[in-house]
């Protein structure tokens, strides 16, 4: 059974409530980025997200993703719970867009968007780190207990985290 496209809209405040249902469960994501000679990368991070849809992280400026990101902003983010068991609900998103160091001055919003989800950062020694900035252009949301059983909803993110139903593709189980 090939994968069905529906063509009905899903709700924008139905997409932006889901998103950030899903964004709150988990701390953790997996980061992709891209290395040069266009080999992949992914590294494990804790984030916290804006009302937006951006998404901050703390990292040390040479490690192998945040070099990655200085030569090609270019990345993608999924979040998940991964205590979920096969044959059960499944849920995740999965973000894509661009990421960036943020520069000293601008760091303060990010600090204070990750604080707010890890109020501990404020008391630690984040120097040897800087935080960093993803701003998606697009995400792929996945909640079969919200959405139904394989149903995937694509929308595009636009700037001030405005959000555009694209499309819902339903794969078969």
């Amino acid at each position: 059974m090939p994968i069905e496209r529906s063509r009905r809209p899903l709700a924008v405040a139905r997409i932006r409530a889901e998103a950030r249902r899903l964004l709150d469960g988990s701390t953790l994501c997996a980061i992709a980025t891209v290395s040069p000679g266009n080999r992949a990368h992914v590294n494990t991070a804790y984030f916290a997200w804006s009302r937006e849809f951006e998404l901050v992280w703390l990292s040390e400026p040479a490690a192998r993703h945040s070099r990655n990101l200085r030569a090609n902003s270019t990345a993608a983010i999924a979040v998940y719970d991964s205590s979920q068991s096969w044959e059960k609900p499944d849920r995740g998103i999965q973000l894509f867009g661009s990421a960036r160091e943020v520069a000293a001055p601008a760091a303060r919003p990010a600090e204070r968007v990750y604080a707010r989800r890890f109020p501990e950062s404020a008391q630690a020694d984040l120097s040897p780190y800087r935080f960093y900035r993803f701003r998606p252009s697009r995400m792929k949301l996945f909640d079969e207990a919200a959405l139904g059983a394989g149903v995937f909803v694509t929308a595009t993110v636009r700037s001030g985290g405005r959000i555009a139903w694209e499309r819902t593709e339903i794969y078969p189980r």
